[in-house]
């Protein structure tokens, strides 16, 4: 038995910040952004908006698709690097406003990679018995970017994307997940500040430590060998060839990586999901957004093969292949 995507949800924020914007705020210009990422605008959150805010409204539309009573749930899993609060768990906060009683629920920090992570989770404990589990990435990707610094501020936008799994069939569902991390690159994407290391204080902030810190170039070689690595695993693993994918849901990190992924992959555009342009890196958010925006309009089918990849700090990186 597979589990089975029941439903999909996502959220954005109002709030609308464009490339134009930005030329007010750094130096910069919307044709250099565009050209560099693919990005034109992003959603931000407004004053007092939090992570649990944007997953609450993800998590209420997947439940509703996936016709199932929050009440109902046994899990609920919440990927995010900037939860409400360094504790309790933001999955706790949502499971409450959700009225998710019997629900446990934690956070998973895989950055990037988070939804994937928790998916592959989510997938293993309904095999073994489980019902329902609601899957989130949701981030609040703004309350750790530097909007002085005109290489990672361009990138960044906010978002919630829900899954609900469930029981399938065994020949739909999540087919298989694969994750991997290399902590000896960890300083590659990082925010330095703020934790246990170096706990908040004034010289921190003086010292914009609480901001996430890329190493750009590096990254961005070692992103698309293990996007394309991953992806290959998830394909390899079942049997199927690249040529029979139908839908591809990569993280959508920098325009730059999506083209050179699909290349190496050998997928012609029209077969990946891409909506970056509209709201920026939402980290884990990104792929359930792209993925319930890829359900609403009709581009995954009944019966088709989509596969997800992501790659993040830590560094981490991860695929799932999925019979729809």
């Amino acid at each position: 038995m597979n589990s089975t995507i029941l439903g999909t949800g996502s959220y954005v924020p109002n709030r609308v910040l464009t490339n134009a914007d930005l030329e007010s705020m750094v130096e910069t210009s919307d044709a250099w952004i565009a050209e560099r990422t693919g990005i034109r605008e992003r959603r931000l959150v407004e004053s007092g908006q939090a992570c649990s805010d944007l997953a609450l409204e993800a998590a209420q539309r997947a439940l509703t698709t996936a016709n199932v009573n929050a009440s109902d749930l046994d899990l609920i899993l919440l990927a995010t690097c900037t939860g409400d609060n360094p504790l309790p768990s933001t999955a706790c906060l949502l499971q409450n406003r959700l009225g998710a009683t019997r629900a446990a629920a934690c956070d998973i920090s895989a950055a990037c990679c988070g939804f994937v992570y928790a998916l592959s989770i989510a997938d293993a404990y309904v095999k073994t018995g489980m019902r329902y589990v609601l899957v989130i990435g949701s981030e609040v990707m703004s309350a750790i970017t530097d909007w002085t610094d005109r290489n990672t501020c361009v990138l960044f936008g906010d978002g919630a994307g829900a899954v609900v799994l469930g029981p399938g069939s065994h020949d739909a569902g999540i087919l298989s997940t694969h994750l991997h991390a290399n902590g000896r690159l960890s300083d590659m994407i990082q925010v330095p500040g703020g934790g246990s290391k170096a706990p908040g204080s004034k010289e921190i902030l003086d010292n914009k430590q609480c901001f996430i810190k890329m190493k750009g170039n590096e990254t961005f070689k070692i992103a698309v060998k293990s996007m394309e690595e991953a992806a290959h695993e998830a394909v390899t693993a079942n049997g199927v060839t690249m040529s029979e994918i139908d839908v591809f849901i990569p993280h959508q990190a920098n325009m730059r990586i999506l083209k050179a992924v699909s290349q190496r992959l050998g997928l012609p555009q029209e077969k990946l999901m891409i909506n970056l342009d509209k709201f920026g890196n939402t980290s884990a958010a990104s792929i359930p957004l792209a993925l319930d925006e890829a359900v609403i309009s009709q581009r995954i089918k009944t019966g088709d093969l989509v596969l997800l990849a992501a790659f993040g700090a830590g560094l981490t990186w991860a695929s799932a292949l999925v019979r729809w």
